[in-house]
């Protein structure tokens, strides 16, 4: 325990004097938290510029108009015609344009089919994608409202008039992030990320420069020649440290941004324990493989958005190539998100979690094992052990 104890005061050392740890493992987590949260502090949008074209220009054409400008998404802009809603598009004054056809209200009130057209800029996804879904919820509302009107003077009652023009009653409830914003769905998966590659890229560059400095000769006596109190003893710092900002992230970084957590803190306390020791040993098992300490950011500062993409969250893990699966299967980053995000977003529990846990622990292990082996070789190298 006493060697335990001398590694951790070695590890406290070596961080406090190294400017480029210090700022990686204490600062950076907040910094990056904080900055990179305060992009999607307001999650959605709000009034997305829509130009409009109206050829009719009668009540229900206005009617329209003002459901469409009254919603939260919608900024509507007037336009004269097509080819100048066309030029306004095209100059990126607004993100499409919606047209109302010449007879609209005439042939609404004849019962008969009338068109509305909205064109869209899809090179940017989310505004298209918010616009199109308002405007279609807009016109489907209106529709409905001409319909009742009609069969109310046909001499139906308020009870049947809804009931022809609603047979079927669409009860659409979304779970877990009943506003649709992106930014409910990205944070707390980024707030993860941030986590992990911090601790990640410090862990391993701690490690690196043990190498650099011939120091590992020097840890591998200071610890009695016990492989597994090296690695207790380097770990133990960064544990309690990003232990420390998972707490963080998890009571003001949630608040700040509104997040809100479902589950239960103690399981994902849990399960944040997990993550992080199965990381330390991650990133110090490929710490090992660097000479420099400086190689070691140079590399690992560009596997951030790589890990992001094939973990699975920002796009289905069933929807990944077969090999992207298995690649993806063997980083905690993986199983980590899936629990993560259930008991965070979904209230699951660690029973509902089960495999996924099981998987994180099992990569510990494997990590455990690749990193004893891994460190029993280069303390073998005399010119490490000399040091």
């Amino acid at each position: 325990m006493k060697a335990v104890f001398n590694i951790l005061k070695r590890e406290i050392r070596n961080v406090s004097k190294d400017a480029s740890l210090f700022l990686i493992l204490l600062l950076a987590p907040i910094l990056y938290a904080f900055m990179y949260g305060s992009i999607y502090l307001n999650k959605g949008e709000e009034k997305v510029k829509l130009a409009l074209v109206d050829a009719d220009g009668t009540a229900i054409s206005r009617t329209l108009t003002s459901e469409l400008n009254s919603t939260s998404i919608i900024d509507i802009i007037p336009a004269t015609d097509l080819d100048d809603a066309k030029e306004k598009m095209s100059r990126g004054e607004v993100q499409g344009y919606f047209y109302i056809q010449k007879d609209l209200e005439k042939l609404l009130l004849s019962q008969k089919q009338a068109n509305v057209n909205v064109v869209l800029n899809a090179s940017r996804f989310l505004p298209s994608s918010d616009l199109l879904s308002t405007v279609t919820k807009v016109c489907l509302t209106v529709g409905a409202g001409v319909r009742k009107t009609y069969f109310n003077k046909q001499g139906m009652s308020d009870e049947e008039a809804m009931t022809m023009t609603n047979p079927i009653n669409l009860d659409y409830r979304p779970l877990y992030n009943p506003d649709m914003t992106y930014g409910s769905f990205l944070l707390p998966g980024l707030l993860a990320i941030i986590l992990q590659q911090t601790l990640l890229i410090g862990v391993a560059a701690s490690f690196a420069s043990e190498q650099e400095e011939k120091k590992l000769g020097g840890l591998y006596d200071l610890s009695g020649k016990n492989i597994s109190k090296i690695i207790v003893g380097k770990s133990l710092l960064y544990f309690f440290v990003f232990m420390i900002f998972g707490l963080f992230f998890t009571v003001v970084n949630f608040s700040v941004f509104g997040v809100e957590v479902r589950g239960s803190y103690w399981n994902l306390a849990l399960v944040t324990a997990i993550f992080i020791s199965t990381i330390i040993v991650f990133g110090m098992l490929i710490g090992s493989f660097f000479k420099t300490k400086l190689l070691t950011f140079q590399v690992m500062v560009f596997s951030s958005y790589p890990i992001f993409l094939i973990t699975g969250y920002s796009m289905p893990y069933i929807a990944l190539p077969g090999f992207i699966q298995f690649c993806s299967d063997l980083l905690p980053t993986s199983p980590f998100l899936k629990a993560y995000i259930s008991i965070v977003q979904q209230g699951g529990s660690l029973v509902d979690n089960l495999p996924t846990i099981v998987h994180l622990v099992l990569l510990w292990l494997l990590f455990s094992l690749l990193l004893i082996f891994r460190i029993r070789f280069l303390t073998k190298n005399k010119e490490l052990v000399a040091g």
